[in-house]
């Protein structure tokens, strides 16, 4: 009979046996996950004066704060659309175990419903930051093109709460599409060239988006609850890497094709570096960039390693690097249009 060497997850003698890698993580991970997203919260508020610095470009008043919030209702739209996803293909894979991770979905529909109400109040005040209360025209909401979507969006997450606590919580599936709808039409106003086209690459660009940042999360949180079953995890992971393969290409086409026509081919470098909207559209460009290296670096540490855990790292790195596109998507929304040379 051979010797086993007890490793560092041994237990102490006489005290219960753990298996490495299923203990509680240490504080410093959990730090820097704190600072990442605290990082994500200033980019909206302090990214404009960076990005419109030395452009000759202007800001609206409220630049940050908008910023802030859009980023914000992004967050908390992809929230419940990853735990929708997430669900639908757990149940398309056989013998997968009944566990899931709590719903954060009633809470992000809250924090969106505020977002967009904030937003809302921007609107009601033509588009200007609100002083105070009585500065708020409610009723001139019901009279323009922009009022009506914010009203939409703050309609739809309020539907998509009760949706969520109710028995059904597949129908807020229905409400949330709508905000996605309301966003992708409010990104393009009917003065812009062909704004239908770009209404349609906004949403598809956003619901890939969407899927695919709110899916790794909540994957992520799934995969804990499913130690006893280790195929069950490497499907799920398999499966929603196939699938986010498809997201990133999409979102990749959608995004070259918006950015082709808001800055055509011949003034794209240009305007990379000398707008404000250039150039927080190349720092998500990086970042994106960064994200499908680490979605790479997990995919094939899941394919090579015997303990799917190998693949937990770096597909955590990619959920916060997630979530620093969210919060420059924010940013860029709230920047000046570029001008089209043509």
């Amino acid at each position: 009979m051979g010797l086993i060497r007890p490793t560092d997850g041994a237990a102490d003698a006489g005290g219960p046996a753990r298996t490495p890698g299923t203990g509680r993580p240490g504080i410093g991970p959990a730090v820097a996950v704190l600072v990442l997203v605290a990082l994500a919260a200033l980019i909206p508020l302090l990214g404009p004066s960076a990005a419109l610095d030395g452009t000759g470009e202007a800001a609206a008043p409220g630049t940050g704060g908008i910023a802030l919030l859009r980023a914000v209702l992004f967050a908390a739209l992809c929230v419940p659309v990853g735990e929708l996803f997430v669900h639908r293909l757990a149940g398309r894979l056989p013998g997968a175990p009944p566990q899931r991770a709590r719903a954060w979905a009633p809470y992000a529909a809250g924090v969106g419903f505020v977002a967009a109400l904030g937003l809302a109040s921007v609107v009601a005040t033509g588009n200007l930051v609100p002083d105070s209360p009585a500065a708020i025209d409610v009723g001139g909401l019901y009279e323009s093109r922009d009022g009506k979507l914010a009203l939409l969006e703050v309609n739809g997450f309020a539907a998509a709460g009760l949706c969520a606590l109710s028995a059904r919580p597949a129908t807020q599936v229905w409400p949330l599409a709508a905000v996605a709808v309301a966003e992708a039409l409010r990104a393009h106003p009917t003065t812009e060239f062909d704004p239908l086209t770009g209404s349609a690459l906004t949403l598809v660009h956003l619901t890939c988006a969407s899927l695919w940042v709110g899916g790794l999360l909540y994957v992520l949180r799934t995969l804990p609850l499913w130690e006893a079953e280790s195929g069950a995890r490497v499907a799920l992971l398999g499966l929603y890497a196939r699938v986010a393969a498809v997201l990133l290409a999409l979102i990749t086409a959608t995004g070259i094709w918006s950015t082709l026509r808001r800055m055509p081919s011949d003034t794209v470098l240009e305007q990379l570096t000398s707008t404000a909207y250039g150039r927080t559209l190349l720092a998500k460009v990086i970042v994106v960039a960064a994200v499908a290296v680490l979605a790479l670096w997990a995919r094939l540490r899941l394919r090579r390693a015997a303990d799917p855990q190998a693949a937990w790292s770096p597909a955590r790195a990619e959920v916060v690097a997630l979530g620093l596109v969210v919060a420059v998507s924010g940013l860029l929304t709230a920047l000046p249009v570029p001008i089209r040379w043509t």
